[in-house]
């Protein structure tokens, strides 16, 4: 078995270790700072797709080893899927969690659909070439936060199948529903029998 590295385009050590604990045993998953890449990279468009791509393209281009990225964003349906690519900087810069929670629970005022999905997008970066995998939860918008744990809108979404929000979970009944799970999940599928 041949072993490899595979940079993980993120300074979130909490990320690198949930990757590395289901990625094959041959593969070991390096940050950015393990990487020493010390870089703040753009995402500006308007797709997570784009995004995705733009951090793991730049990453290819200055360690020129297989990388990967994700972008990640919350699609409210009766807000024409936002805040979605603009998830973490929804209420303006610096970004702010409480802050974002508050402008979408504000402008969920008297809604009566509160239907919404996190939906999460790797751009992997494998042999010079580039491969997409998407995970999608569907779920719903509290009024309300409930649960300490996890980050951004964890605590005002609920997945379809649970009563509880991904703050009032801990990690492993998260990752029955995560959506960075399923997206995951596709990679390291791929990572065990890549395309040649």
């Amino acid at each position: 078995m041949i072993s490899t590295e595979l940079i993980f385009a993120t300074n979130n050590p909490n990320k690198v270790k949930e990757i590395s604990k289901i990625v094959p045993a041959n593969i070991r998953v390096n940050s950015l700072k393990d990487a020493d890449i010390n870089i703040d990279i753009p995402e500006p468009y308007n797709t997570l797709e784009e995004n995705a791509s733009e951090k793991s393209r730049t990453i290819f281009t200055l360690a020129k080893q297989n990388c990967f990225s994700e972008d990640t964003g919350l699609e409210v349906d009766v807000l024409n899927r936002m805040p979605g690519v603009k998830s973490a900087r929804y209420a303006g810069e610096p970004t702010n969690d409480e802050k974002n929670i508050e402008k979408l629970l504000n402008e969920m005022t008297g809604k009566a659909n509160r239907s919404a999905r996190f939906r999460t997008i790797i751009s992997l970066i494998w042999d010079n070439k580039e491969y997409f995998f998407e995970g999608i939860c569907e779920g719903k918008i509290l009024n309300e936060k409930r649960g300490e744990n996890g980050f951004g809108y964890d605590p005002v979404f609920v997945p379809n199948g649970s009563h509880k929000t991904f703050a009032q979970m801990d990690i492993e009944e998260k990752n029955l529903y995560s959506h960075r799970r399923k997206a995951f999940d596709k990679l390291v599928k791929f990572l065990h029998n890549p395309i040649i």
